[in-house]
């Protein structure tokens, strides 16, 4: 009999036979103090990525306060990326809150909207690129046109990394893999609101600080 219910510990099959609670039921059992190192990673991450970004905003600063840069009209796709990056992250945060094990099918359908939007965002900054080029908005000249190519892309990088783990999230979900897909979508979800956060500082920062402010703000002026 011990040797029969020490089989049963390790195999996670309870005495009377029925299984383990699986995604969300089991996620509520876990104990709080339990840390999850993939979670803790995307804090440090997040962390490290806000301090690269704080840089080039204060070397954007210092730059156009040189007395070379010009304002630039921006484009409405601009304002459009910044729309379905929004849309992006309300549908991951719909996501995780529905939860596969809850809702499979709409969990699904949000984790995948999700996505296509991020995919969405980076489709219309690449048209952005294209309508600011034909403005003859270069990568040199203008030092807040080349910063504007710098900043997005840094972001449309992060993007990408992701939508990599989005992909994860999507093949557990899938997978019928709940406890999975559900961990995967929520640090997704996170993910996405940072790097909304990320874009309307970045956008605001590009938009709002003139090179008349910027030079007040170093002391050129």
């Amino acid at each position: 009999m011990r040797g029969g219910e020490a089989l049963l510990r390790s195999t996670g099959v309870p005495r009377d036979g029925h299984e383990p609670p699986r995604g969300f039921e089991a996620m509520r059992g876990r104990p709080r103090w339990l840390i999850d190192p993939v979670s803790v990673g995307l804090w440090v991450f997040m962390g490290v990525a806000t301090a690269l970004f704080s840089l080039f905003l204060f070397a954007y600063v210092m730059r156009i306060a040189g007395g070379d840069a010009a304002a630039i009209a921006w484009p409405k796709q601009v304002w459009l990326s910044t729309a379905l990056l929004a849309l992006a992250g309300i549908a991951m945060q719909r996501a995780a809150r529905t939860g596969p094990s809850r809702d499979e099918a709409a969990a699904r359908r949000a984790l995948i909207a999700g996505g296509l939007l991020a995919m969405a965002f980076i489709g219309v900054q690449l048209w952005t690129w294209s309508i600011l080029s034909q403005a003859q908005v270069r990568l040199n000249g203008n030092p807040m046109g080349s910063f504007f190519y710098l900043l997005s892309a840094m972001h449309g990088l992060h993007v990408l990394g992701g939508l990599a783990g989005w992909a994860v999230a999507v093949h557990a979900a899938a997978r019928g893999d709940d406890a999975r897909a559900a961990r995967l979508t929520r640090l997704c979800a996170r993910y996405w609101h940072f790097l909304l956060f990320v874009w309307v500082v970045l956008f605001a920062a590009l938009a709002g600080i003139t090179p008349e402010l910027a030079a007040r703000l170093c002391g050129v002026q």
